[in-house]
């Protein structure tokens, strides 16, 4: 049985109500409009300001672009720096000693982050969007400990839970990857080469960038590619990037060239206040477990970090020390001269006795050593091994002829390679660091262990 409520009232109650009913029919169906036009406002101004971004580079409330980086003694501390839309003003980030359930989350212990503004559009090439990043220094860890932490804005939006392992106070087996330059279509031919180097080593705790990390320096699609391609592998091994001359460049015309305006926001690294202000954060040390790091900046302001190389061996009793800069000290492509890096850094680097300069910048590979003639003149003592890979897409020839004009540097060339994608591990342990550098798809190209006597520094190079 059907039960038609407007027929049971009377005509006057039922004309009542169906005016009641039409007005609020009006009522409703202009507010609904008005409503519907703001929203397609909000909605059609949203839609400007991300039109033509993928979806991967447009900035949300859940944290992106993770990424582990040193500050401080690695053996306590850890710095960790991520992206938000600007809605998110206030971030924390938790950390607790690993478990093999979830319990760990109970006893996690939550640090404040420091949240700095960021417009995209200080580079015409960007979209004008006002983007937050976030940034944490874990300090106080116990060394030689696997640590879970996770990011977030302290309540709805976190990131999952990802691991790192702080250093050993002291000596021991030390294992990490370095890259030449990725810089062109990253995401589509450098992603696969950081899985590699993943599965390679996934033991590594770091990771050193050799420079030109992407080709132009300020556009944000070109580091949304740089993140999306190292996915989780940024969260959880801890760069070291270096400034290379693509991540110098004017961010807009008329404007000098300068580092990056994404770079020291999205990377919280080692502040040197003894050097110039504009080259905080792209020259910097590292003291990993006895092993010295050098960071230099070979694109500016060359001679004060001369001074700042000299200061960071004269004072250094590492058992191992590596430089690292983008620019190759032996440049082994056609028309390529770091000629400053020869003769004002190699000398300091000979003197201090350094083992390893690892450079990209040439598109190519090359390695090779140079001995150090003793005073005597009787004999040589083994320099340094420097280095000259590529790890992304873009490939130069190499110069035969220049290679050989260094033999008037003492440089004795090792091995060579081209057009080939390359990464590099290396493992320092007990007296021996082993490099290996491999292929693309993880064949196995170039091998060497430098051995040493820690108590004399005499050291021998074995292929």
């Amino acid at each position: 049985m059907t039960f038609d409520f407007l027929s049971e009232l009377n005509s006057s109650a039922h004309l009542t109500l169906k005016l009641f009913i039409r007005n609020m029919k009006h009522f409703l169906t202009y507010f609904g409009f008005t409503a519907i036009l703001v929203a397609s406002s909000i909605s059609a101004f949203a839609h400007d300001l991300h039109d033509g971004l993928r979806h991967w580079e447009i900035p949300s409330k859940d944290p992106d672009r993770i990424i582990l980086t040193f500050h401080g003694d690695p053996s306590t501390s850890r710095a960790v720096t991520w992206r938000t839309e600007k809605s998110i003003t206030k971030a924390k980030a938790e950390i607790a000693e690993i478990q093999d359930n979830s319990k760990f989350q109970e006893s996690a212990v939550s640090f404040d982050a420091v949240t700095e503004p960021f417009d995209l559009g200080e580079h015409k090439g960007n979209k004008s969007l006002i983007v937050h990043n976030h940034s944490v220094v874990f300090k106080e860890l116990k060394p030689d400990t696997t640590y879970l932490y996770r990011v977030g804005d302290g309540k709805k939006y976190w990131s999952e839970w990802i691991q790192f392992k702080t250093a050993r106070p002291g000596y021991g087996k030390s294992q990490f990857v370095y890259f030449g330059d990725a810089q062109n279509d990253v995401l589509n031919h450098w992603s696969r080469v950081i899985r590699m180097a993943y599965k390679t080593a996934p033991e590594a705790s770091f990771a050193v960038h050799a420079g030109d990390l992407i080709n132009l320096a300020h556009r944000d699609h070109e580091w949304a590619q740089w993140f999306k391609a190292g996915g989780f592998i940024h969260s959880q091994w801890t760069a070291i990037p270096v400034a290379g001359n693509h991540e110098f460049m004017p961010p807009g015309r008329g404007i000098p060239r300068k580092l990056s305006i994404q770079w020291r926001p999205q990377f919280t690294l080692p502040v040197e206040k003894q050097l110039d202000s504009s080259l905080h954060e792209s020259v910097y040390t590292v003291d990993y477990q006895d092993i010295r790091i050098i960071v230099l900046n070979s694109n500016e302001k060359l001679e004060q970090q001369t001074k700042y190389l000299e200061e960071k061996l004269r004072d250094c009793d590492a058992k191992w020390k590596i430089v690292a800069c983008h620019h190759s000290i032996f440049s082994p492509a056609s028309g390529r001269d770091f000629r400053f890096g020869r003769e004002a850094w190699k000398p300091i680097i000979d003197k201090y006795e350094v083992d390893l300069v690892l450079n990209g910048h040439d598109h190519t590979y090359a390695r090779g050593h140079v001995p150090i003639r003793e005073k005597s003149g009787d004999s040589n003592k083994m320099g340094a091994v420097y280095v000259t890979s590529v790890s992304g897409p873009k490939q130069y020839s190499l110069d035969p002829k220049q290679l050989k004009s260094y033999q008037t540097d003492g440089y004795v060339s090792n091995k060579t390679g081209e057009q080939t994608q390359f990464f590099q591990v290396i493992t320092v342990e007990n007296n021996s660091l082993e490099y290996i550098a491999y292929t693309a798809s993880g064949k196995k190209y170039d091998r060497f262990v430098i051995q040493k006597d820690f108590s004399t520094g005499k050291k021998s190079l074995k292929d």
